[in-house]
């Protein structure tokens, strides 16, 4: 752990090394026009609000959190609610909401950082104090579970979120470069590209880097953990994935169930009329025990390719190391030759 960490103090110089300057049914799809809403860029010394929406997070994690946080110049705050077990939750429905709507009123929390993800964000969805929220913009950040706030809040109330790391896997350099880029930099214009895979990844099948329909797309970013995404469908919080570009993850998932909620999916009202496809790293998911199972490869061509929608797989987001940082509502074009995600407006003041 010590040389992790004096290997982040020491390589964080370069920050720029990666991004590059450049209910009913109607209410379920109400919110296309909702104006957004910017967060303010964070600052060295900028205080970072700590919470568990979903699981609990063990403390040496919640402490390796904090120590990573503070050595890239923030400070830190949490409250109680996140120290111990409700079940598998970290604490109550109604105390986790709390910790998120508090998090958002406090004049003195400048960002509010997930420290893991897991499962329950979706139980609260309903406790969440929405017009706090867009009183009090300010950076919201996580992936995984999170997925489920990160749209369900921008749906609500406009404000651009993050998808991007968690406390417990803010621990690569790649991951924390990323994440000041975006968050710290006020740019008109923005380009992320791929990380360089190293030779065992290269290797490795579900890190394979492919184009399942080449092209480019312009549109909304929305998406994240792809369980999440088919948790939203039914919901007041379910994405219109309308002349969207759909970026989606997940992970120890096996190709059976990504082809089922990939179906789900195709299924449903709007995901055939979306911009572009990008799909992450879906670790742990190309495994199975069946001896006649399709390879994950396998099924996302088999149901994706038919739509004949710019998509690609393997850009560096997911449950993996190297997890880049994108926005959740701002425009952005995708190129699959390129491999490359361009937002094309402000995504902090």
């Amino acid at each position: 752990m010590n040389n992790r960490r004096k290997f982040i103090g020491n390589t964080l110089g370069a920050a720029g090394t990666f991004l590059i300057p450049q209910l009913n049914t109607a209410q379920a799809f109400k919110s296309q026009s909702t104006p957004k809403v910017l967060p303010k860029r964070l600052k060295t010394g900028d205080t970072i609000g700590l919470i568990a929406p979903g699981y609990a997070v063990k403390a040496d994690i919640l402490q390796e959190a904090i120590e990573t946080l503070h050595k890239l110049g923030f400070k830190t705050y949490h409250t109680q609610r996140i120290i111990g077990n409700h079940g598998y939750f970290s604490n109550t429905d109604e105390e986790r909401a709390k910790d998120l709507n508090e998090m958002f009123a406090n004049p003195e929390i400048d960002g509010i950082l997930c420290a893991r993800g897991g499962y329950g964000c979706t139980r609260i969805m309903s406790q969440i104090d929405y017009q706090n929220i867009k009183n009090n913009p300010k950076v919201l950040i996580g992936f995984s579970d999170v997925t489920a706030l990160l749209n369900g809040i921008f749906k609500e109330t406009g404000l651009v979120t993050f998808h991007g790391p968690v406390g417990s896997t803010l621990n690569d350099v790649y991951s924390i470069q990323l994440m000041k880029n975006v968050l710290m930099r006020s740019e008109d214009e923005q380009y992320i590209v791929n990380v360089e895979l190293d030779a065992e990844k290269k290797l490795d099948p579900e890190y394979e880097r492919y184009t399942i329909t080449s092209g480019t797309a312009t549109g909304k970013i929305v998406g994240g953990s792809l369980t999440l995404i088919n948790a939203l469908i039914g919901t007041a919080h379910e994405i219109d994935f309308t002349n969207c570009i759909v970026c989606i993850e997940d992970v120890e998932e096996a190709p059976y169930r990504i082809d089922r909620m990939l179906t789900q999916l195709i299924e449903g009202k709007t995901f055939s009329k979306a911009a572009g496809i990008i799909f992450g790293v879906c670790a742990g998911c190309n495994a199975s025990n069946h001896s006649l199972s399709f390879t994950l490869k396998e099924v996302i061509i088999d149901r994706i390719k038919p739509l004949g929608i710019p998509a690609f797989y393997g850009m560096s987001f997911g449950h993996v190391e190297n997890n880049f940082t994108f926005p959740i509502g701002i425009n952005g074009r995708f190129n699959t030759e390129k491999q490359s995600l361009e937002l094309l407006e402000k995504v902090v003041l």
